[in-house]
């Protein structure tokens, strides 16, 4: 039975259990269905083992050897992998400009950070791809054990992953993936390849782009390390299964046709969004990060524009650049409101 089917099933055992609520006290009425829905590891409905259920069939859709479902995150999926990965004194090489839990994964383990640079795209005003080269030229001058990658950036720059991969695997280094924004990348081919095949650990978050709950997210593992027991350490041992089940439903519905037509939709009408501009410009390698600039605009007032006039926010913006984020959740009427707004700035001289 899957953690979904466990939800729905009636039970009909009178519990003396956590959570106190007990499905009945709902002190957050628009939560009421969650309520019901929420409970912990009880004979009757062996959650767990659905769960582990759910989890191997992920793994087989993913073809990976591991893959395990995160509620807090991608963070950390990145703090079990460098857990897994690294033992204190090991070096690991991390972006100085890379998210937060990059760093606290390394402090966790005790590892030596060697922080590294990414080339600066002075017209976007962002930062730009590794390349392998650059890759090689750090390990051969560091000997780390592992190196964490950020791709898709942000903005939607991706790096060549399965060059990087080999010159890791080379010279013996792990190699852990922030794919935190490329959750969609596994399911289109309209998409930039996943680094899912290539690294020995991707994070993804579903709540980025593919439609997922805050904070659900994926560690996938093709390496022969068991990042069980760094999860085991970092996690709760009170998962909500709600939860939990919501990223089984969100996996199921990515690999459908539905889910997939879904994105190849989006991508496409993206791109007709594109071809009724001509004064504005896109930049990056993934289609549904909208990464636009006007000439005689910066970047704030272009944000500001969109959201006083227009009514519209963007995810990000830089002095030069703004990005409009969009995922499974971006309606056809929401791209019709945008391209109208582009189609006015557009204009303005």
């Amino acid at each position: 039975m899957s953690l979904i089917s466990i939800l729905k099933k009636k039970n009909n055992i009178t519990l003396f259990t956590t959570p106190s609520h007990s499905g009945s006290l709902c002190i957050y009425h628009k939560f009421y269905q969650w309520y019901r829905s929420d409970i912990s590891e009880i004979d009757a409905l062996d959650p767990e083992k659905a769960l582990e259920k759910a989890e191997c069939k992920a793994a087989k859709i993913y073809n990976t050897k591991l893959t395990k479902f995160l509620t807090n995150g991608s963070t950390s999926g990145i703090l079990a992998a460098v857990l897994t990965c690294c033992n204190a004194g090991d070096k690991i090489l991390i972006w100085d400009k890379a998210h937060p839990c990059h760093k606290n994964g390394a402090k966790l383990a005790g590892a030596e950070i060697v922080e590294y640079q990414i080339q600066y795209n002075e017209v976007w005003g962002i930062f730009e791809c590794i390349s392998p080269y650059e890759i090689e030229t750090l390990i051969k001058k560091h000997t780390p054990k592992a190196i964490i990658i950020t791709s898709p950036s942000y903005e939607g720059i991706v790096s060549d992953i399965k060059e990087i991969s080999n010159i890791c695997k080379k010279y013996g280094t792990f190699l852990i993936v922030d794919e935190a924004h490329g959750a969609l990348y596994p399911f289109s081919e309209l998409l930039p390849q996943s680094a899912i095949p290539y690294a020995d650990f991707t994070v993804q978050s579903l709540h980025k782009t593919a439609g997922g709950i805050n904070p659900t997210a994926l560690i996938h593992s093709n390496c022969e390390l068991d990042v069980t027991k760094a999860l085991n350490m970092i996690n709760t041992t009170s998962p909500s299964y709600p939860m939990l089940a919501t990223i089984e439903a969100n996996i199921n519905y990515l690999k459908s046709n539905k889910g997939k037509n879904k994105i190849e939709t989006l991508i496409r009408q993206i791109d007709s969004i594109k071809k009724t501009l001509h004064n504005i410009e896109f930049y990056g390698d993934d289609p549904t990060k909208l990464l636009i600039k006007k000439d005689g605009l910066t970047g704030f007032e272009l944000s500001e524009i969109l959201y006083n006039k227009f009514n519209i926010e963007d995810e990000r913006t830089n002095e030069k650049s703004t990005m409009l984020l969009t995922g499974l959740g971006t309606t056809e009427a929401k791209l019709y409101r945008l391209k109208k707004a582009l189609i006015k700035i557009d204009k303005l001289k």
